[in-house]
């Protein structure tokens, strides 16, 4: 088994290629997550952050280069086992939470779940254990329009990690939060990724948050750099 959740390496993204509008985003990124470690990146909008961790996760393909996870080579599967691949090893949170408006925070958690073959109690069980780890467990039976900001973003962390992931990859996610509560959320997050004890790719412009990482590594002119 390898000792890396995520490695890439050599990969290569440039958008509109061959026309006068082409847009070289990624140019020979180069980047290795180890079990267990929480790694920021950084880096100024515009300069592929979104675009590294897509393809990290799956959702978009590199132009060249190669992607793994834990140790094995994602590039050249078909939909189907990309599709399993990014179902059952990683986990994705967004600046915005994109919970299901018409579901409880318990729901939103157990959805995922089910998708995934689990039975309901155990679902269920899942879903109060996450929910109580980032103190949001006592506003279960509410739907995210009833939640603070705050409180739906940490929904949306236990959603991510309901599904027992490898890998965690979060794009700004506490960049639409005021100061007080972004703190505050991170705490929870980091919280709940230490406990669980998986692997984290985090996009942050708050450098302060950053700090409180494993590691920095920012991106330049297309390339991952030590920061």
């Amino acid at each position: 088994m390898s000792e890396f959740a995520l490695e890439l390496a050599g990969i290569e993204k440039c958008y509109n290629r061959g026309l006068p509008s082409e847009v070289m985003v990624l140019h020979g990124a180069t980047l290795e997550v180890k079990r267990g470690e929480v790694v920021a990146l950084v880096a100024p909008s515009g300069a592929g952050k979104s675009t590294l961790l897509h393809i990290a996760g799956l959702l978009d393909t590199p132009d060249e280069g190669s992607v793994a996870l834990g140790g094995r080579n994602m590039v050249g599967l078909a939909d189907k086992a990309r599709t399993e691949a990014r179902r059952n090893d990683v986990g994705f949170i967004y600046q915005f939470h994109h919970l299901l408006p018409e579901f409880t925070a318990l729901e939103n958690v157990v959805i995922p779940q089910l998708a995934n073959g689990v039975a309901m109690a155990e679902a269920e069980a899942r879903a109060r254990d996450l929910l109580a780890h980032v103190g949001v467990l006592p506003r279960a039976s509410h739907r995210p329009a009833a939640l603070s900001g705050g409180e739906q973003q940490r929904v949306a962390f236990c959603r991510a990690l309901a599904n027992k992931p490898k890998l965690l990859l979060a794009d700004e996610p506490t960049g639409n939060l005021d100061p007080g509560t972004s703190d505050q959320v991170f705490g929870a997050l980091m919280a709940l990724v230490r406990e669980t004890g998986l692997a984290a790719l985090i996009a942050t412009h708050n450098l302060e948050l950053a700090a409180r990482m494993d590691r920095v590594v920012r991106l330049d002119k297309g390339r991952v750099v030590t920061s």
